[in-house]
């Protein structure tokens, strides 16, 4: 081989990735997620957007300063009552005024309540964006199972199709010689379809969660090809600490959604305190620079420079109703968040114990899962003899067929229904975070990115 042929080869080998280097893991799909994903960037400017009610509701305790300013050409008749001499008098004239404010609330409880209400909806928006984060993660370990999962239910139907054509062809060849009878044939036909139909679905199925994971990462879709497959002998991920009750007080204490239900009710307080301040008075110290010339009639010819330093006094005496309906809106408007926030807490707690139940069993499941397929391989060939040796029929293999594709099938829904139960659980407890998600990541034949 000469050089150029040599420079050549190495080319072409630097554009055939290795599966590894192909692949990709969990973790893999959710860097790319925060990058692309339109419901977490969303969420990132929604964000963004409510840390601004705090500097909103700041704004009403701090000082203002307004500048006003006009000019005017005025044309005006002045009539002399009483006057014998002069009757009348044409002014055309120039008027000018401009105003500096200074102004600084001492006491309004209005605004004061405004910038609690504030801070509350920015700890709101807060709280809400960790939980939009951490379902990032959920939506990514989902998708990615569910077209793992969709994968293994393809192999599985079709090595269970090809079982059932030998089968068939088999009973066929009986039939022919006189040895086995139609209802055999058609039995093995059957079991063919029904795998062929499960196939179907599992196709159907792989295709929407592909397209699912491509929505995340800005993809029409990901290929089957690209995802890393679970590895055989990957351990489970421990749960730790191995105590309900510590896991429920990590959710009180961090649930995202729990928090946010919180910040909400806290929001809805300030509201009732908002509206009741209008009965209340205020009280706000000001200073004012004004200057005016011919700015009326009285002042005709005159400028005016007066600068004023002073407190003044607002008290509400009635509104119509309109503060005491208002209050009390409010105060049903905080009732309601109250109850929402008690619905919200039961259901994650519910929630939380479902996933926590899910972890403590998915283990032995898994265990017994796989006893169950070694069980059902060693049924299938034992059939297959006994039918040889008369002591079986053909619905018997067929039964051991279905037996083992089932097993098959249960076995890798429980490995996929636990890591994701694992997931949620954190979710749940609101401590998850990409520590859990490259712990996960682990367990896929590729690790995490730097």
């Amino acid at each position: 081989m000469n050089k150029l042929q040599l420079i050549g080869l190495l080319a072409a080998c630097a554009w055939l990735p290795t599966a590894a280097q192909a692949a990709m893991g969990p973790f893999q799909v959710y860097e790319q997620a925060l990058r692309r994903d339109p419901t977490y960037l969303a969420a990132f400017k929604e964000h963004e957007a409510g840390q601004a009610y705090r500097d909103i509701g700041r704004a009403g305790l701090l000082p203002s300063l307004s500048y006003n300013y006009n000019r005017g050409r005025n044309d005006s008749e002045v009539s002399y009552l009483g006057d014998s001499r002069r009757q009348t008098e044409d002014r055309t004239y120039n008027s000018m005024g401009s105003s500096f404010t200074l102004q600084q609330p001492l006491f309004d409880y209005q605004a004061y309540s405004s910038y609690r209400k504030g801070v509350a909806q920015a700890l709101y928006a807060d709280e809400n964006f960790r939980d939009q984060s951490q379902q990032l993660l959920v939506r990514v370990m989902t998708s990615y199972t569910q077209a793992l999962f969709a994968q293994d239910q393809i192999a599985i139907s079709v090595a269970s199709k090809q079982a059932y054509r030998q089968q068939f062809q088999q009973n066929q060849r009986l039939f022919e010689a006189g040895e086995g009878t139609r209802t055999d044939i058609l039995e093995a036909q059957a079991r063919f379809e029904l795998a062929d139909a499960e196939e179907i679905q599992a196709r159907n199925e792989q295709d929407a969660a592909l397209r699912e994971l491509g929505a995340l990462i800005g993809e029409p879709a990901v290929r089957i090809e690209d995802l890393a497959p679970l590895s055989a002998g990957f351990s489970l991920p421990p749960v730790e600490p191995s105590g309900y009750d510590a896991w429920q007080e990590r959710a009180v204490a961090n649930n995202p959604q729990l928090a946010s239900s919180r910040q909400a009710v806290e929001v809805a307080r300030q509201e009732v305190e908002r509206n009741r301040a209008g009965h209340l008075p205020r009280v706000t110290a000001f200073a004012t620079s004004r200057r005016q010339e011919s700015d009326s009639g009285n002042t005709y010819n005159q400028r005016y420079d007066t600068n004023t330093v002073g407190i003044e006094v607002s008290v509400p005496i009635f509104a119509g109703g309109a503060i005491t309906a208002s209050t009390r809106q409010a105060s049903r408007q905080l009732e309601q968040a109250e109850y929402a926030m008690d619905g919200t807490t039961r259901s994650a707690l519910i929630e939380l114990r479902r996933q926590y139940n899910a972890c403590q069993s998915g283990a032995s499941r898994l265990r017994a899962y796989e006893r169950a397929l070694v069980a059902a391989e060693a049924l299938v060939v034992s059939t297959r003899k006994s039918v040889q040796g008369g002591e079986r029929v053909n619905l018997d293999v067929l039964n051991a067929e279905q037996q083992l594709a089932t097993t098959r099938r249960d076995l890798a829904q429980a490995r996929y229904d636990y890591l994701l139960a694992w997931i949620k659980l954190h979710y749940q407890a609101g401590v998850l975070s990409e520590t859990q998600l490259a712990r996960v990541d682990e367990a896929f034949g590729v690790g995490r990115s730097g």
